[in-house]
């Protein structure tokens, strides 16, 4: 049963579309990953809204496999393939996910990943030499937290 909630995750980034990524989520729901840090509740949700809205037609394209679960935890494995819009370079991003559940959906999500090897295919020589070191973490999680929260304005003053 919960496979079934990790795969209509996965199909639904694949195919960009946030709003069925985030039925996915319970409202408490806490996500963990190295790019972003921790998001809770409605930033995480956002997140992917953000992600799916930027990445829409892009040729962005994820690959999932690996599917484990119960009905209180899971795993899986993802692989992300898209160009990084900062510096028009490549990337194939490997990514193992655990899941907790509540309720039917995905109370805990946590995504792990080589961010230096992330840093080195998205940002080349910069990414090379600075993208093992725990500054360049925490400026990518500022500069991510920085476009999640203006995206969280301008969708408020949809509404």
């Amino acid at each position: 049963m919960m496979t079934l909630i990790i795969e209509k995750f996965y199909t639904a980034l694949n195919n960009s579309d946030g709003p069925t990524m985030v039925s996915c989520y319970h409202d408490d729901v806490v996500f963990k990953d190295p790019a972003f840090g921790i998001l809770k509740g409605e930033r995480a949700k956002a997140m992917w809204l953000m992600l799916c809205k930027s990445q829409n037609g892009k040729g962005f394209k994820v690959e999932f496999s690996e599917i484990k679960a119960n009905d209180t935890i899971g795993s899986a494995h993802w692989e992300a393939f898209y160009t990084f819009s900062q510096t028009g370079r490549k990337v194939h991003n490997k990514i193992d996910a655990s899941f907790k559940f509540k309720d039917g959906l995905i109370i805990e999500q946590t995504d792990e990943f080589d961010l230096h090897k992330w840093a080195k295919q998205a940002m080349g020589i910069k990414g090379i030499f600075f993208g093992g070191m725990q500054f360049f973490k925490n400026k990518l999680q500022g500069k991510t937290n920085a476009l999640l929260d203006q995206f969280l304005k301008e969708k408020s003053h949809l509404n």
